[in-house]
């Protein structure tokens, strides 16, 4: 008895020997693979959190630059998130606020670069589009309406659409073209939540161009 389990444990051993000889390479290679892959893995969490926090540290650094309405040092601490941490959420913000500081100090060109960065650079496709929503309407001011044309149509966040077609109103009553102006206002006045405050805006627009606003119950304009 005790025989022919040495046997078939020896038959098992000599099958298990087989085996490892035909298939224990690529079995060491592919255990290598996954190990290494999650050891990467692993380090690029790492490094993502190493990066976030550093980045945190010096968006810290800038807040307080732009709270206190230094635009030379905020301007500074935004090009450094820039030089050092470009691919953060952190640096997207930073250029948004600086661009809206430079504004404010009168600006414009060098607001219009900030945003530019962003709308190119920015980490996320949302920072992207606020900052392409903000650019076209220094363009549209500055009256170079074929680039703010360019610069809504690189636009893609649908959360935006009525926000877009609201600058795109803009561009064409300043150029005079006032029914397809009205669209567009049309346009964003459907995309609107009706909760929302801005739906007034537009449909002040609306009503210099002829189209009456909406009414409650007691008919004041809502």
């Amino acid at each position: 008895m005790a025989s022919h389990l040495d046997l078939e444990e020896q038959e098992q051993l000599d099958q298990l020997k087989a085996f490892w000889k035909r298939w224990g390479n690529l079995i060491t290679w592919l255990l290598t693979a996954v190990l290494a892959a999650f050891a990467a893995w692993q380090g690029w969490n790492w490094y993502q959190r190493d990066q976030a926090a550093k980045a945190a540290a010096m968006y810290d650094e800038f807040e307080r630059a732009f709270t206190a309405q230094d635009l030379d040092k905020a301007t500074a601490a935004a090009g450094d998130l820039k030089a050092r941490f470009a691919s953060t959420g952190y640096t997207a913000q930073a250029s948004l606020q600086v661009a809206k500081l430079q504004l404010d100090k009168g600006k414009a060109d060098d607001a219009k670069q900030s945003l530019s960065w962003v709308a190119e650079q920015g980490s996320e496709g949302p920072y992207r589009d606020i900052a392409r929503l903000r650019l076209a309407g220094l363009q549209i001011d500055a009256k170079a309406y074929e680039e703010a044309t360019k610069t809504l149509d690189a636009v893609k966040s649908t959360e935006f659409a009525a926000l877009v077609a609201d600058r795109r109103g803009d561009a064409l009553l300043l150029q005079d073209k006032r029914d397809a102006a009205k669209a567009e206002y049309q346009k964003a006045l459907a995309g609107l939540e009706k909760n929302q405050d801005y739906r007034r805006v537009v449909e002040a627009k609306l009503a210099t161009l002829g189209v009456p606003t909406a009414v409650d119950a007691t008919g004041a304009p809502q």
